[in-house]
């Protein structure tokens, strides 16, 4: 007998052009013992990825999961799944899809005033507003705003394979223990869990265990490799300071089986064990990883068959949700001299550029580092050492050095603190870890050319891969100077955040004294200096062909700034968000000092920048840009 409580939506039915919000006969309501609205860029764009990475060809349906609801009469009051929701409520909208306004907050005036006017595309008129949700509209419209009118007629026609359940739960459900039961579910087996007993099963027992102790160790990103050893491995492997090269000659005493075979993970049974085998754990909060370990492993499946030479095809985008299926297809399909591959000899290979990779990276790629009960963090590039005797021995952290023998500290010093802002510029430009290719470039460099004494270089192949991309440019990323040359620099809000962090560490390069409390943050959101449109008439209009669009009236925000800074005029700006504005973006900074300028010297600012300042500026930042990849080019 069918279960009339759990309904199966399409998210959007062409034949009768309605979406999930189309039905005025009911309603969706988000009760106040809900959080808000929380979803920010890395929960969005990866619905957005996961939509569209969907391949929905011969009637395959994409299921987005459920949303569980109590239901009072044609009202369901949402009880899980409430971010999920709003969500694809903003998505829909900004698509122009079918809607009504049948979704609601339980006593948020504001939270309802914002969707409204969303869904109305009014200007904001309050200041109490709900800065989630325009957060959210605006990580959709940055995100979508990418896509070509041809990738959005794609990517619509994907909504309607895309389903999602509604569950009603029974009447008189006790919620409390609803949600004591969902909070203590099992952990989920994970693909890079089957993906560890395929490469075993390749393995004879001898090779088991120490395969085993490498991958449990690397797997675990946070913190350094080294401190996922027990104190007898981490010497034996990184030498008594703890801090060589891994000796990848190693094996684990242990002639017992280790690890599961595919059978026996896959048993519903089957419990994943996480344990660690840290010797301090204090240290495992200190640093952060910018990619979680199945995306490592692709990084480093590309380098080991390049390094190799083995002939294989492996997409060009990151996918996590595909790497099973990117390892069976270079082992089952890959070739190296014309021959098909030895699966064991891949394993013991793989094993071994695994902990060399994970090595180099702790060393040499950038990583959040939280230190004094920061909660935001710091980009960091740090060497673990090791202090103290025997049981003693603690780990302790430097810069990692990024220099040639015989230089000066001052010299290598500041060549490090250049490789970490060119670093972080990328991280905070690639949002998404699918398209994070730099890492791979960089650590290709590291495991073949770099050595201890002359890593002089780096900072060059850094900004050379900003600049021109890598030497093949087999991965499709789009670089500085391929936006230049193209003109993608006149774009409003689709122009490039890439182009932005890159002048802007251009600028930090060129006066580091004045911007010496520069860093750079996910600042997401491309607003215009002299608004589109302007709070209520209360000053002269730019229309879209007279270069509002232009670079030099362009600058780069955090999101959750004020809403209203995209309505006011430069003037305005300049004095209402001068805290901001000195801790922001530094062509934003530069900008503020024309307008403050003008004004001390009496000129009305706003005339004279829409007039010829945002040309003469823009003119100069290009410069810039121009210079920079120039100079690179002809090193």
């Amino acid at each position: 007998m069918e279960d009339k409580r759990i309904t199966e939506f399409s998210i959007y039915d062409p034949s009768a052009h309605k979406t999930i919000f189309s039905d005025t006969s009911i309603s969706y309501v988000i009760p106040l013992y809900q959080r808000a609205f929380a979803w920010e860029d890395k929960e969005i764009v990866q619905l957005i990825d996961d939509i569209n990475d969907f391949d929905n060809k011969n009637g395959r349906s994409y299921y987005l999961g459920a949303v569980i609801v109590s239901k009072e009469g044609s009202c369901y009051e949402v009880i899980d799944g409430q971010q999920r929701l709003t969500a694809l409520f903003l998505l829909l909208n900004y698509l122009g899809m079918p809607m009504e306004s049948i979704l609601s907050f339980e006593c948020r005036k504001k939270s309802d005033y914002t969707l409204q006017m969303i869904v109305d595309d009014k200007a904001i008129t309050i200041d109490d507003i709900d800065d989630s949700l325009l957060n959210g509209k605006k990580i959709i419209e940055n995100e979508l705003g990418k896509y070509t009118d041809y990738e959005k007629k794609v990517f619509i026609n994907k909504l309607s394979s895309v389903k999602i359940y509604r569950i009603e739960v029974p009447d008189n459900t006790d919620l409390n223990h609803y949600f004591e039961i969902m909070n203590t579910r099992g952990e989920q087996l994970e693909q890079q869990d089957i993906l560890k007993a395929q490469l075993l099963s390749y393995l004879d027992n001898g090779y088991m265990a120490t395969f085993s102790k490498i991958w449990d160790a690397c797997s675990d990103m946070t913190g350094y490799v080294q401190m996922h050893f027990d104190t007898e491995l981490r010497a034996e492997i990184f030498g008594s300071e703890w801090e060589n090269e891994p000796n990848c000659k190693i094996k684990v005493r242990d002639g017992r089986k280790s690890g599961k075979s595919i059978r026996e993970i896959i048993d519903p049974k089957f419990v994943v064990d996480h344990k660690s085998e840290i010797a301090d754990s204090d240290d495992r909060v200190r640093f952060e990883s910018i990619i979680t370990f199945p995306y490592f492993l692709l990084h480093v499946l590309k380098i080991y068959v390049w390094a190799n030479g083995i002939d294989a095809h492996i997409n060009e985008l990151l996918d996590d949700k595909k790497l099973s299926d990117t390892f069976t297809s270079v082992i089952e399909e890959g070739t190296k001299g014309g021959s098909s591959l030895d699966k064991a000899t891949f394993s013991k290979g793989f094993i071994k550029c695994l902990l060399k990779c994970r090595f180099l990276f702790d060393k040499y790629i950038v990583k959040r580092e939280f230190v004094n009960d920061d909660s935001d963090g710091d980009w960091s590039i740090k060497t673990f050492h090791s202090s103290g005797m025997y049981s003693k021995k603690k780990p302790y952290y430097s810069n990692s050095y990024i220099g040639v023998k015989g230089e000066w500290k001052q010299t290598y010093d500041a060549r490090h603190k250049r490789v970490l802002m060119l670093q972080a510029l990328l991280r905070v430009s690639y949002t998404s870890p699918k398209i994070m290719h730099w890492i791979t470039e960089l650590l290709k460099w590291l495991y073949t050319d770099s050595n201890g004494w002359d890593m002089s270089a780096f900072e060059g192949v850094i900004e050379d891969y900003i600049c021109f991309g890598s030497e093949s440019n087999t991965n499709g990323s789009v670089t500085v100077m391929d936006y230049i040359e193209a003109g993608d620099y006149d774009m409003g809000v689709n122009t490039p955040h890439l182009i932005f962090n890159y002048l802007d560490y251009l600028l930090w390069k060129n006066n580091q004294s004045k911007y010496s409390n520069f860093v750079f943050e996910f600042r997401n959101s491309v607003e215009h200096w002299y608004p589109q449109h302007p709070s209520e008439g209360t000053f002269e209009q730019w229309a879209p062909d007279e270069g509002v669009n232009n670079f030099g009236n362009l600058c780069i925000i955090q999101r959750n700034v004020n809403s209203k800074f995209s309505n006011i005029s430069p003037e305005s700006k300049q004095s209402t968000f001068e805290d901001m504005i000195s801790k922001g973006s530094i062509k934003l900074r530069i900008m503020a000092e024309i307008i403050r300028k003008m004004n001390t010297d009496g000129v009305n600012s706003n005339k004279e920048w829409k007039e010829s300042a945002y040309i003469e500026h823009g003119i100069e930042m290009l410069d810039i840009l121009r210079n920079a990849c120039d100079t690179a080019k002809n090193k």
